[in-house]
């Protein structure tokens, strides 16, 4: 009877504690309790040099895929490099936890909040609620309605040029009557962006055959994509299909696996973003994915906290700022001996991953002072 009792306690108060610790399927990184000791610099601008500690919120919609990863990494080495603290969150997806997460972030009382891939008419009228607080934010791949709040840049990947590298490079090895399954989904500003390339491109090469569309953005996108192109290959025999234009690298990573996985070898993917996970895929033997147009994720979030800090120091910043995009090719991947990752693309392509922009001489005083 004992031994059951304790069992019985030893249940519950496990259940308090996970209660109490709690659970989300965001993800989030919250450094608040361990700031960075403050460090006398010279020739900081008054707004920066009299705040005691600096905190910055990163809200990011989607997530589940490297690229956000990435983006958010670079976000937070960049801001902890000049002695900033940032807190990161993703919402998975889910629409009301971004939204919620947006709320605390000005509860917190945040010297300024970054958001990423605020996509509906909510974003917009939270943001302005935001600026009227006093509080500077940048926006990255989000609605485009941001562009009429005055104060904040809306930042985005060049996705026009983006989609023309990729489908440029496409038809050259294709040609102008090329059979085409396009993945792609409405509704995200990018996607739209890279959707109205591709049909001027359709306009501009009416030889060109759309097979099939279709994509989904979900959690598991690569998973759900790579089951629908395993069943779309059934449909349709050699000859009918030349490649695959994917507007979304979790896309690309998806047709990849299902078109290795069938022996479709006739078949080439042409893809948008990069990751470490893409550019192994990429690098195997018999690889479909053949090429894919990119911007750095990292430097994407560094840029964004550069800018973010511009706003807090109460200097001048764009209302719009596009970063530039990059072609990575299959050929150039193979020229490297050894296996190329996020970290030495630069050997292959000249200027990856590095940026001035928006790098001002206090920015530099600060990395410099707090240098490890």
């Amino acid at each position: 009877m004992k031994h059951k009792f304790m069992k019985t306690l030893i249940i519950s108060l496990l259940a308090m504690v996970l209660v109490v610790t709690g659970c989300s399927t965001g993800g989030s990184s919250d450094s608040s309790k361990g700031t960075t000791e403050k460090k006398v610099v010279e020739g900081l601008p008054d707004s920066i040099k009299n705040k005691d500690n600096i905190k910055v919120m990163v809200i990011r919609k989607i997530g589940g895929d490297d690229h956000t990863a990435q983006f958010l990494a670079g976000a937070k080495q960049e801001g902890e490099s000049m002695g900033i603290t940032v807190d990161t969150y993703t919402a998975n997806g889910d629409t009301a936890k971004f939204h919620d997460a947006i709320a605390q972030a000005v509860d917190k009382k945040y010297d300024g909040i970054i958001i990423s891939h605020g996509d509906d008419a909510a974003t917009v009228d939270e943001v302005k609620k935001i600026v009227d607080k006093g509080i500077p934010v940048v926006t990255f791949d989000s609605n485009d309605g941001l562009k009429n709040v005055p104060g904040v840049t809306l930042t985005s990947q060049d996705d026009e040029e983006l989609a023309r590298q990729t489908l440029d490079n496409l038809i050259k090895e294709k040609g102008e009557n090329a059979k085409i399954v396009y993945l792609w989904v409405d509704g995200f500003p990018p996607m739209v962006r890279r959707n109205n390339v591709y049909q001027e491109v359709l306009k501009k090469y009416p030889g060109i055959v759309e097979v099939e569309r279709f994509g989904v953005a979900a959690g598991d996108t690569s998973v759900q994509t790579q089951n629908a192109v395993s069943a779309m290959l059934t449909k349709h025999k050699k000859g009918e299909i030349d490649a695959v234009f994917a507007a979304w690298d979790a896309f690309a990573i998806g047709a990849t696996r299902a078109i290795k996985e069938a022996g479709r070898d006739e078949i080439q993917i042409y893809g948008i973003d990069v990751s470490n996970s893409d550019l192994q895929l990429m690098q195997e033997k018999g690889s479909p994915w053949v090429s894919t147009a990119a911007v750095d994720p990292k430097m994407i979030g560094a840029v964004n906290v550069r800018i973010l800090l511009n706003k807090i120091a109460g200097e001048e910043t764009p209302a719009t700022y596009d970063l530039e995009a990059n072609l990575i090719t299959q050929d150039k991947l193979k020229d490297s001996k050894d296996p190329v990752n996020m970290v030495n693309l630069a050997n292959i392509v000249p200027g990856w991953g590095q940026t001035d922009a928006f790098m001002t001489d206090w920015m530099k005083a600060l990395k410099d002072a707090y240098k490890k």
